[in-house]
């Protein structure tokens, strides 16, 4: 499985900003749930790595937790690095 960190430009004007057009750069990001179905796992999975300080790195948004694509895949990697410390190829089993 692949997930690709991808960014969105997405010009907006409005009262906040004087009527100037302003181009924001953002990282996509996932809940709970949109990670654990790309991971093919439960939602309360992903809660308890992130309880036992295994999970991927978060943010709350209001009361909405969401993961950075970056984060995700550094995440992955990290595992994927304990995975083969413990299980080094060519181990017998």
């Amino acid at each position: 499985m692949e997930i690709t960190p991808s960014t969105e430009t997405s010009p907006s004007t409005g009262p906040g900003n004087g009527g100037a057009v302003v181009t924001g750069v953002f990282e996509s990001a996932l809940s709970v749930q949109e990670l654990a179905a790309q991971l093919h796992v439960s939602a309360q999975t992903i809660y308890d790595l992130r309880s036992q300080g295994r999970g991927p790195t978060g943010f709350r948004v209001g009361r909405h937790l969401r993961f950075r694509s970056s984060e995700i895949e550094a995440w992955l990697t990290r595992l994927e690095g304990e995975d083969c410390d413990r299980h080094p190829s060519g181990e017998a089993r």
